[in-house]
């Protein structure tokens, strides 16, 4: 995979299903946004609720509609080797570049079982694609570590990538380590791209990002110029992104009868709202995900504000392409509708 901005695309829904019309609006956008590439049925393309006929079918979709324009990435990973390896061949026969393979999550197999009995025979099934290991302890349970990923890339040379999603800058600069000069590491965490970037010790080469749903063209930017040698420039940028990167993963505090308790609203929850508040096509979130609280809305609805206050241009290219007037929309309660639960 090449230097630059991926986006984790969301998958928008009906009551009926996926919505394939807006789901082709949505890569027109990112497009247009300028990104280099689109991962398809990722974590924020809500792969975890889809049955595979959607996943297959979305897949196809953005597969086809990215063709000669832009990279495509499609998630086909499972905690079933069996499913990852139909899933991978199915993406390989309708054309994506490379396939993204979430640690297997539940069954928590070790590192040396992730790379022996997942990672590597689905690369050896698809040898014409990269194969690029989404490594995310924190949702998976697993994790497939630096040397095993080592080995799996000598192994099998179209394992040349990774999406680094741990949280730890000390992982990240093993995996360089372990991995050496030439190895593509890619950001899965829009807050660390910066760091993980600018990092001597790490050199990532961009990210696969989720707020470049909303803002493609300004983190497409602030990559870029990172890439170029510019980091002061980039970093003026990562500030005024920086609102929206707060967004992945909101955390509140909410009381309940019994006293108080945390609530975290994951990904893609808090960014499906922002689309619904932006007048983009969303549909929310599938069960068991649902709703955010409403002091959760409220932090989603201060960023956007915050956002749209001191760097109108991040989101002007929403305004544009969908042809809506997001000041407007910021200050219409009737927007909000629906969007958050009536008490917790």
């Amino acid at each position: 995979m090449k230097t630059g901005c991926y986006t984790a695309l969301a998958t928008p829904f009906t009551a009926d299903g996926v919505d394939y019309e807006s789901l082709e609006r949505l890569v027109q956008f990112q497009l247009a946004g300028g990104i280099t590439g689109i991962l398809a049925v990722g974590t924020t393309g809500e792969s975890p609720t889809l049955t595979w006929k959607e996943h297959n079918r979305v897949i196809e979709t953005v597969a086809g509609k990215t063709r000669g324009k832009c990279l495509c990435i499609a998630g086909t990973g499972s905690n079933n080797t069996h499913e990852a390896l139909a899933a991978s061949r199915h993406a390989a026969e309708v054309g994506v570049d490379a396939v993204l393979l979430v640690d297997p999550y539940y069954n928590g197999p070790s590192s040396l079982e992730i790379r022996r009995e997942y990672v590597e025979p689905v690369a050896r099934a698809v040898p014409s694609l990269s194969v690029i290991p989404y490594v995310i302890p924190g949702r998976t349970g697993a994790q497939l570590l630096a040397e095993d990923l080592a080995i799996a890339a000598k192994t099998c040379p179209n394992i040349n990538t990774v999406k680094e999603a741990t949280g730890s800058l000390d992982n990240m600069r093993r995996t360089r380590v372990c991995c050496g000069p030439d190895f593509v590491i890619l950001s899965g965490d829009d807050a660390l791209t910066y760091d993980m970037m600018t990092d001597p010790r790490i050199r990532a080469a961009g990210v696969i990002s989720v707020m470049t749903n909303v803002a493609p063209a300004a983190v497409a930017e602030m990559v870029r110029l990172i890439a170029d040698g510019k980091p002061e420039e980039a970093r003026i940028l990562k500030s005024a992104l920086s609102p929206l990167f707060g967004l992945v993963t909101v955390k509140t505090t909410e009381q309940t009868p019994s006293g108080e308790v945390a609530c975290r609203a994951r990904n893609p929850l808090a960014l499906k709202a922002m689309m619904t508040i932006l007048g983009m096509p969303s549909g929310g979130c599938r069960r068991p995900l649902g709703k955010m609280t409403k002091k959760g809305l409220d932090v989603v609805l201060s960023a956007l504000r915050q956002v749209q206050a001191d760097n109108p241009e991040i989101l002007a290219p929403v305004a544009d392409f969908f042809n809506v007037d997001i000041a407007a929309r910021l200050e219409d309660p009737s927007v909000l509708t629906g969007l958050c639960y009536e008490g917790y």
